[in-house]
């Protein structure tokens, strides 16, 4: 008999687990792809910007402060006189900007303390309702410049219905408040439309605009019987009725009115209409690729008017409040207040997003309402803060600038299906006998 076979003696050495337990190097890498991640993404150029200009902001302070000019004839005599200086210039001016736009410890009672937080708020209104329509228009791959003209007629529509029309409280406000949607919405639908149909360019379209809106309302505030207050030869509305105004939020003494929950509502809703909804997700596809968007069944021209038209009616909100909640006791061509131009810095720093426009809008209000403090208390000229915000926008068109400043990663591109496939995944070629190799 033969002895048995060995291998059927030996025992079976056990496989080996399917999958090996992690080590701390895989943990690390994991660690390291989310933090490249973050660190990629489109906020990280947007605070990098931020900060990029408020340095910049302080080199022009420290440079136009008579102190550091006067240590500076001696610097090299005694350094520290001329950075002592630089220090007490910079740290004021921006003490004195967070005095004037969150907090001021200086004041007596904590309502006095508290309103140049309420005083952010509402300068932001107005830029949260107008980034929010710019936004749309840059999703859409519309870049909507007319923000000044649509905030115009906005605010004259509403206007009209707010001082001429005699309605029951509650309903009056609504009214008004529609009158001025209704207005921006159809004089950015005008640039829409000719977009749609003979393919004329929005930004030209939207800049002859502006100057008709602008002198178009200066006509109707200098006309008596339009919009001029009766018996008065000054370019001004009469004020709104009682129940047109938007109501205060926190009482008389707080300037921050209804307007800024309505702004907060549109957030909330454009997030919706952009991330949830079919109409934002054609023009999602629109602002990528028209040519696709028409490829795959959507009527291009008619989403490039209704883009139009949904950020037209935002910015025509961002009118009314104006009107509405602002400039109670008439207005005049300026009612704008430069809110049109400043949506498109929101919306570019927002990266678009709705949320990002939120804290843009915030910020910007916020130097608005500290830039008139660090005027008054520190002798720092009002036109640095536009500095800062002009800078902002500049490093905002320049992200691999402020990626390479920060040392930030760049963004992973996009892999395509085929390019990704390992060649393993491709199946093999049979041979001339039918067989794989």
């Amino acid at each position: 008999m033969s002895a048995p076979d060995s291998a059927a003696t030996t025992p079976v050495a056990k496989a080996a687990p399917a999958t090996a337990p992690r080590t701390d190097d895989g943990d690390d890498r994991r660690w390291r792809d989310a933090i490249a991640r973050v660190t990629s993404g489109g906020w990280t150029v947007a605070l990098g910007a931020v900060v990029l200009a408020v340095l910049a902001g302080s080199v022009m302070i420290a440079a136009t402060d008579p102190d550091v000019q006067d240590t500076s004839k001696y610097f090299f005599s005694r350094p520290g006189d001329m950075l002592q200086a630089i220090g007490s210039a910079v740290g004021g001016a921006y003490t004195a900007l967070f005095r004037g736009a969150i907090y001021n410890y200086n004041a007596d009672t904590f309502e006095q303390a508290i309103r140049p937080l309420t005083q952010s708020l509402t300068y932001s209104t107005p830029l949260i309702l107008a980034g929010l329509g710019v936004a749309i228009g840059f999703r859409s791959g519309m870049f909507n410049i007319g923000g000044q003209g649509q905030m115009l007629v906005s605010a004259a529509a509403a206007g009209w219905v707010g001082f001429g029309l005699d309605l029951p409280a509650g309903l009056h406000l609504l009214v008004a408040l529609i009158a001025g949607v209704v207005a921006g919405a159809l004089w950015a639908g005008i640039a829409g439309l000719l977009k749609a149909t003979t393919g004329a360019h929005e930004v030209i379209v939207t800049i002859m605009l502006n100057y008709i809106a602008f002198y178009l309302i200066s006509y109707m505030l200098a006309t008596p019987g339009l919009l001029q207050a009766p018996g008065s030869a000054n370019p001004k509305t009469p004020p709104m009725e009682a129940t047109a105004i938007l109501p205060r939020l926190f009482g008389k003494q707080f300037p921050v009115h209804l307007g800024f929950v309505l702004a907060l509502v549109a957030v909330g809703v454009v997030w919706w209409l952009l991330n949830r909804s079919s109409v934002g997700f054609r023009f999602r596809i629109i602002g990528e690729n028209p040519y696709a968007g028409r490829v795959a069944g959507v009527n291009v021209p008619r989403t490039i008017v209704v883009s139009m038209l949904v950020g037209g009616a935002l910015i025509g909100v961002a009118g009314a409040t104006q009107v509405l909640g602002l400039s109670t006791t008439g207005f005049g061509s300026s009612i704008d207040a430069g809110v049109g131009f400043d949506a498109i810095t929101v919306a570019l720093l927002g990266s678009s997003q709705p949320v990002g426009v939120l804290f843009a809008s915030l910020l910007f209000g916020a130097f608005k309402a500290g830039g008139t403090t660090m005027q008054a208390s520190e002798g720092i000229p009002i036109e640095i803060v536009l500095v800062v915000q002009s800078l902002i926008v500049l490093f905002i068109a320049a992200p691999p600038l402020v990626r390479a400043i920060f040392r930030l990663p760049q963004p992973k591109r996009r892999v395509s299906a085929r390019r990704a496939t390992p060649p393993a995944a491709t199946p093999a070629a049979p041979t001339a006998d039918g067989a794989a190799r």
